[in-house]
């Protein structure tokens, strides 16, 4: 095995990056002005999935010689495409929405925990009180409500004080 392959193999290889890399770039931020700030939200899980999506496809068409410029930007344009169809199709039926989008979920109201939220939505105490702390209480007892959002982020109200 020759040791300097794994640091530098040739340098057509760093120019064919650099040129797709840069045009590869410019095709996805002009894709995202195009679709709008919905594309990269991080609402729901598909939104997550989609970003992740977008990323991954970048570094695809970056590094892999086997993908043109043009494969790379359909597939882009697909991703952003099917992004836009499924939010607008979401906006204009509340069952497609429930498919695809997943509701908050509560966690603790009156500084109780709802244990089977919790269980279900694979959420411990510790890292709910990790949040409540966070938000300037000391424990559940200081928590009106606690939320699991669409996002992943938990949405704390602490009782008035």
């Amino acid at each position: 095995m020759d040791w300097s392959e794994m640091f530098f193999q040739d340098m057509q290889d760093i120019v064919r990056t650099l040129i797709v890399g840069t045009l590869a770039y410019i095709v996805l931020v002009l894709f995202l002005r195009i679709s709008g700030k919905r594309t990269l939200a991080k609402l729901n899980a598909f939104d997550l999935v989609v970003t992740v999506a977008l990323g991954s496809t970048l570094s695809a068409i970056l590094l892999q010689e086997s993908i043109s410029l043009a494969e790379g930007a359909v597939a882009l344009a697909l991703l952003i495409f099917a992004q836009f169809l499924v939010t607008f199709f979401s906006v204009r039926s509340s069952r497609f929405a429930q498919i695809v989008r997943s509701e908050p979920t509560l966690l603790a109201k009156d500084g109780r925990f709802c244990q089977s939220a919790l269980t279900s939505q694979r959420v411990t105490r510790d890292e709910a009180l990790s949040v409540v702390r966070a938000q300037g209480g000391r424990d559940i007892a200081d928590v009106q409500f606690l939320v699991l959002e669409s996002d992943g982020s938990i949405s704390v109200k602490l009782n008035a004080r």
